[in-house]
């Protein structure tokens, strides 16, 4: 089977930014992917419905993971801040404690 190049008669979209890795993929990026791969299947023997389907999982379940981790980075920065200011207010308290030290 040949596959020929697809071309287009569309203006080119301009770039909002260039994606560099994987994980700069988003969910919009796996639809273009899936479209094309629906049209460039072959009509007499087209694509598993199970192997869709296991295609989608998997991107659900990626999607999922990556803003778990998106969520706990937050969160460490977040607990970061709090023992940041624990740290300072001890600080401060024990300099405090320090000066109101009676001298003899």
């Amino acid at each position: 089977m040949t596959v020929n190049p697809m071309t287009s008669t569309a203006p080119a979209a301009p770039a909002a930014k260039a994606k560099n890795s994987l994980a700069d993929l988003d969910s919009g990026d796996f639809i273009k992917l899936m479209t094309a791969q629906l049209k460039q299947q072959d009509p007499t023997n087209p694509t598993d419905n199970n192997e869709m389907l296991a295609q989608m999982a998997q991107f659900s379940s990626l999607a999922s993971s990556t803003k778990s981790g998106e969520t706990l980075e937050t969160i460490a920065k977040k607990l970061d801040s709090v023992v940041s200011a624990q740290n300072a207010t001890a600080d401060a308290i024990a300099k405090l404690a320090a000066s109101q030290k009676p001298t003899a």
